[in-house]
């Protein structure tokens, strides 16, 4: 079977994610038809990183939403 490069990059952060922080992870999932962005912390269970409680599930809708602030969300972070 030939797999392309948008197929493998796929994969990868479906299973794997971005990893954001030591033990934080951005992944993509599909639940009930739908797709989201899930951004959580991860822990160490016995040398296998699983997902913890602490994380929000982002829908799509809510997802294009925070993209649409991110300039603003950044201005604001350097008026502190």
């Amino acid at each position: 079977m030939f797999y392309t490069l948008y197929d493998l990059y796929y994969y990868y952060v479906y299973n794997h994610g971005f990893q954001i922080a030591k033990n934080r992870y951005v992944t993509i999932s599909e639940f009930k038809g739908k797709k989201y962005v899930n951004i959580r912390e991860y822990y160490d269970a016995d040398g296998e990183m699983k997902p913890g409680r602490k994380g929000i599930a982002l829908n799509s809708e809510q997802w294009a939403n925070l993209k649409e602030h991110i300039d603003d969300i950044d201005k604001a972070l350097d008026k502190l």
